[in-house]
């Protein structure tokens, strides 16, 4: 039970960072490679600052508007 617990946390935080990745770039190519190297990407945006004053719920939000 517990791998199926963090095998869902791990499939909804791939799907968070591809709806980041959609909401910046709006491309086919680096969606793929988001959704192949997403935890590499999550740190990455991160890191840069794209998540930052509230954006990190803002964005998947801007989807259901």
């Amino acid at each position: 039970m517990k791998n199926r617990d963090s095998s869902i946390l791990y499939l909804i935080l791939g799907i968070y960072a591809l709806l980041i990745n959609w909401y910046y770039n709006h491309n086919i190519i680096f969606l793929i490679l988001a959704w192949i190297f997403w935890p590499v990407y999550l740190v990455y945006e991160l890191l840069t600052g794209h998540l930052s004053h509230n954006a990190w719920k803002d964005i998947p939000l801007s989807y259901f508007k």
